[in-house]
């Protein structure tokens, strides 16, 4: 009956259309395959001494429990999970939409990183612990993934270092990732990833014959040779045309690359290669463009893209450099408290940063203070929408000249206030806790599947033109499940971009 029930949900809550949140095919290879079994050793003793016995904690095979939040931290139930089968969550979180607005993909951050009791059908495989990685470093997350993948242990799994080494790479850490390749048996480096580290180590001798030896037995193809051979003598081949960037492009291409300054457009890449161009050694306005798009993706926090944004005075204008001297002017108008020039430097800030798809990021580090500030005009309009981007929503709604708003935020079903389709959707959400569910959400929730439920509200809440009847049941469905302020804050947000739209 449930498998039945499933297939009646919304086709976003079953294969979301367009780019999912998570589909990493771009990992270098950077770890010898595992042998078979029919390679492997014969089971015969080659002597007569007592057999060595390897004791391992039974705690050590439990990756998929590892987080970094404790659960009652994050307010989930430690058996989140449930009885769900591992391959559907895995399925669910690589299937997550990257239009998920950012309340809705806060929460789903709130899941990946925190310490939960492992599916029951969890094994030494831990799927459900790589889709989380994997979703985090598609978000463009790679601070807090590489810290997950740390806590389970980087040598874990051949798939877990990848990820690691390759998280190394574009936060240009990657002579640590090499030191680690260098001092662990147990992994087996592949020639490309040998012939790096030895590079990298300044062993251009042991690189070289690497490479050479690579080339003999056919391990690496003629493009990967070909730049490998120019990232270890670039004079020797300085007059001769680039190889052509290898499509998807992993990061141990991309810093051979970025090393002889022929790194390809951060733009045509997955949004977790942007990282790398947060550098100290980079450009401030590669550092600024790399900032708003990871800010946009949820991979790194709003007061980080303000942070550089405040560095230094902008060199020019126009575009990007009108955003930052216009949050500059801002924000030095509120350090000094100034009323009037707060009042006239918030309304072009607001517009070239919603202009850029940064209104949302703006308000959630400015918000609560222009909320404290009796601003009135267009101005005061303006700070009434950014206060509804920040935890201080409800106490501010009795101030709100928008009934259906003020309604929205307190948690009130009002439906009588909506005037479109998707404002009676997200009101009407709010107007009974208790009525029923969809029935396959009701046959996951009283089956303790509470993990998947929320997830497929999540799927639901991801398309790009939010359908009115999957929204209300996607609200619905956390209200039930206790997430009553992230579902405020999901509909707040889709009722304000519909209204900017």
């Amino acid at each position: 009956m449930l498998c039945a029930g499933l297939s009646t949900l919304p086709a976003a809550a079953q294969d979301t259309p367009g780019q999912p949140i998570s589909a990493i095919d771009w990992l270098s290879d950077v770890i010898q395959s595992a042998p078979t079994d029919t390679e492997r050793a014969p089971d015969i003793s080659g002597s007569a001494a007592p057999e060595r016995i390897e004791i391992e904690p039974l705690a050590q095979t439990a990756v998929d429990a590892v987080g970094l939040l404790p659960a009652n931290v994050v307010g989930l139930p430690r058996d989140f999970w449930g009885p769900s089968p591992s391959e559907t969550l895995a399925g669910l979180m690589r299937s997550q939409s990257s239009d998920l607005n950012r309340p809705a993909r806060r929460l789903l951050k709130r899941i990946l990183l925190a310490e939960l009791d492992p599916p029951v059908d969890a094994d030494t495989g831990h799927d459900l612990f790589l889709a989380r990685v994997d979703t985090l470093l598609a978000m463009g997350a790679l601070e807090d993934a590489q810290a997950l993948v740390e806590r389970a242990g980087v040598t874990a799994d051949p798939d877990v270092f990848r990820r690691w080494f390759d998280i190394s790479l574009l936060r240009e850490t990657e002579n640590r990732a090499c030191a680690t390749l260098r001092a662990t048996p147990d992994v087996a480096p592949t020639f490309s990833a040998r012939i790096f580290c030895l590079a990298r180590n300044r062993d251009w001798p042991a690189a070289a014959l690497s490479l050479e030896t690579a080339r003999a037995l056919g391990a690496v193809s003629d493009s990967e040779a070909d730049l490998m051979a120019r990232f270890l003598d670039p004079i020797e081949f300085e007059d001769d045309p680039f190889p052509p960037v290898q499509r998807p492009i992993t990061p141990l291409d991309y810093r051979m690359r970025a090393a002889l300054g022929e790194a390809p457009p951060s733009a045509t890449l997955p949004i977790a290669f942007n990282y790398a161009l947060l550098s100290d050694t980079q450009g401030w306005k590669t550092r600024l463009e790399a900032a708003e798009r990871l800010a946009r993706a949820g991979g790194i926090s709003p007061r980080e893209l303000f942070a550089i944004y405040l560095e230094r005075a902008p060199a020019a204008s126009g575009g990007l450099w009108d955003r930052v001297a216009n949050v500059q002017k801002f924000d030095i108008a509120l350090l000094a408290n100034d009323p009037d020039r707060i009042a006239s430097t918030l309304p072009p800030a607001a517009s070239s940063l919603e202009s850029a798809g940064l209104f949302e990021a703006f308000s959630e580090v400015y918000g609560g203070r222009v909320a404290r500030l009796d601003l009135v005009g267009e101005a005061g309009e303006i700070a009434e929408t950014m206060v509804l981007y920040t935890p201080a929503a409800e106490a501010y709604a009795p101030r709100l000249s928008d009934p259906l708003r003020a309604a929205l935020a307190r948690g009130e079903g009002a439906v009588e206030l909506a005037e479109t389709p998707l404002q009676a959707a997200t009101t009407a959400a709010f107007a009974d806790r208790q009525s029923a569910l969809p029935l396959p959400y009701e046959t996951l929730i009283s089956q303790n599947r509470s993990g998947e439920a929320t997830l497929r509200a999540l799927q639901a809440l991801g398309q790009a033109q939010p359908d009115p009847n999957d929204t209300e049941t996607a609200l619905r469905v956390l209200r039930r499940l206790g997430f009553e302020s992230a579902a405020r804050e999901i509909a707040l947000a889709l009722v304000l971009r519909e209204a900017r739209v």
